[in-house]
């Protein structure tokens, strides 16, 4: 491959991954107008458009779609194979893009990058926070950190912990109202509810006792929402009570903003998971970082406070 179009195609890869010349051409040391230049020699040699722009917005077409899929992966194991010759065979190098939603996070994931970078110095971690599942490949994600993602042809998960749901509620909600004293007695109770991102649908609180019996419970809805970090605030504030992943009621219990309802009752296990592409040589940088997190999740108690152990 000529220098010239090498120089083209990670200027289209750059603005295809950033959606914008602009922040293209900060991650690439040139100017805007340099990446427009080079992206437009690109689709003048391949004859095809490969964006959409606008004054506003810049968006992959079909083709560059295809393009960006079919060439990010390759461009990037390259990288990644002359970021370890540089550092010396096998050691963890170059930027480690990273999908995770925002509490989980701010709140788990963050906390451990001092210590990840003091000891793979020469991995970059660029972290994207979002609540919603992404496409690794197409978009160009080492790995991702969450719940619940599928798992799409290519993707491999391995398990950080599982997160246990529980009934939670503002002390001075339940100094105002009896705290009930069964499943039953939600009914008379004011309840902050979640709706799927996914369906849509409010999601039911099926609930389960330490002895094995379960019960679909029912409250009174005051107000629906689709993040659960938003929820846990929400019951933090007075609202009614709310079933909480562990991993957003953790900070407001150990606080003393929220306090646990009905504790011998939850909503289950949900496990919380990193998941990568799943390639026969997975770049040391991606590995490390795996391997980093898990280690940290079991040995620091992290895994069995999540799941209410």
């Amino acid at each position: 491959m000529d220098t010239e179009l090498t120089s083209y195609l990670d200027a289209f890869l750059a603005a295809g991954e950033e959606r914008s010349f602009s922040a293209a051409a900060r991650r690439l040391g040139l100017t805007p107008a340099a990446v427009s230049k080079s992206v437009a020699r690109l689709e003048t040699r391949l004859g095809v458009r490969l964006f959409q722009r606008s004054t506003r917005s810049l968006a992959l077409t079909t083709d560059g779609e295809r393009l960006y899929a079919q060439v990010g992966l390759p461009r990037r194991d390259i990288g990644d194979a002359l970021a370890a010759l540089r550092q010396g065979a096998g050691e963890p190098a170059g930027t480690l893009k990273v999908s995770l939603a925002h509490a989980v996070g701010r709140d788990y994931v963050v906390p451990l990058l001092a210590p990840f970078v003091r000891r793979y110095p020469a991995v970059v971690p660029d972290l994207h926070f979002d609540n919603r599942q992404v496409d690794l490949v197409a978009e160009g994600f080492d790995v991702a950190i969450g719940g619940g993602i599928a798992l799409t042809e290519g993707v491999v998960a391995r398990e950080l912990a599982r997160v246990r749901l529980v009934l939670a509620a503002a002390p001075s909600y339940l100094e105002a109202n009896p705290p009930p004293e069964g499943p039953g007695d939600l009914a008379r109770h004011q309840a902050v509810v979640r709706r799927s991102l996914d369906s849509g649908r409010l999601l039911p609180w099926q609930l389960y006792h330490r002895d094995g019996v379960q019960v679909l419970a029912t409250a009174r809805a005051v107000a629906a929402m689709n993040d659960p970090e938003a929820m846990a605030h929400a019951a933090a504030r007075g609202m009614g009570i709310a079933l909480l992943p562990l991993a957003h009621a953790l900070p407001l219990l150990d606080s003393g903003a929220l306090v646990r309802v009905l504790p011998e009752w939850d909503g289950g296990l949900r496990t919380l998971s990193v998941y990568y592409t799943s390639r026969k040589l997975l770049p040391a940088k991606v590995r490390v970082f795996i391997d980093f997190l898990v280690d940290h999740f079991r040995d620091g108690g992290l895994a069995a406070r999540l799941a209410g152990s």
